[in-house]
């Protein structure tokens, strides 16, 4: 627990900004409008530094951040229950997927694990653009399995990626 705790205090939000430029979040922001355009979904992508030393000595554990974020931003809140969120936390170099109620129950949790270790391989070589592309085009492929069709006129959740 401890290296974890130095671990969140060392990664500081200059290191995310550097590894998501705008030039990366632009990028990730269009793949998620293409994407969208292809399938009956929603999703949305949010990219945490790091937890503070009083979540990280509760063993807070990213997939329960995840479920936090998931309903902060309202992802759960979609008109079909179509959201989908992709949370990555730089500190912990993981990545959650979090499905809205109407999607989880179509698409195996063991699919959207192997996007998120998808994701975290190329974040491990240093590739975040590559990756999240990678990782958006796999749930859009997940979600145009289950979900397919063209996206309604309405855009429920914002496509820009968020930094927190």
């Amino acid at each position: 627990m401890l290296t974890r705790a130095i671990r969140h205090i060392l990664t500081t939000r200059y290191s995310t900004r550097r590894h998501f430029p705008q030039s990366v979040r632009d990028a990730i922001e269009q793949a998620i409008g293409e994407c969208e355009g292809r399938h009956g979904g929603e999703i949305r992508f949010v990219i945490e530094t790091s937890f503070d030393v009083p979540e990280v000595w509760r063993r807070l554990a990213p997939r329960q951040r995840a479920l936090q974020i998931f309903g902060q931003f309202g992802v759960w809140d979609t008109a079909h229950n179509n959201g989908v969120l992709i949370y990555v936390l730089m500190a912990d170099h993981v990545v959650e997927i979090v499905a809205d109620r109407g999607i989880a129950a179509q698409v195996p949790q063991t699919e959207w694990q192997a996007v998120c270790r998808q994701m975290e391989h190329h974040y491990r070589e240093g590739r975040f653009q590559d990756g999240s592309v990678a990782g958006i085009l796999a749930v859009g492929a997940l979600l145009g399995r289950h979900f397919p069709g063209t996206r309604r006129s309405d855009n429920e959740l914002p496509n820009q990626p968020v930094l927190l």
